[in-house]
């Protein structure tokens, strides 16, 4: 009986173990497309502004469109 419940608990915690294991590499995977999702931002933020800062170095603000 005695034996019977020790193996029970090695069982349950040997698949808690894999467990833990499993969400470790899972997190591990999420960061890192984190970190990928973050500089691609990053990179689209840079380029908006870029854009958006040559533009307004075209134009000045308050002349009308040409099609006016």
């Amino acid at each position: 009986m005695i034996e019977e419940r020790l193996i029970n608990i090695e069982t349950k915690i040997a698949f808690q173990e894999d467990q833990v294991e499993e969400l470790n590499k899972t997190v591990y995977q999420q960061q890192q497309k984190l970190e990928r999702l973050e500089a691609i931002c990053e990179a689209l933020a840079r380029q908006v502004r870029s854009l958006s800062e040559a533009r307004n170095e075209g134009m000045p603000a308050n002349e009308r469109p040409p099609h006016y």
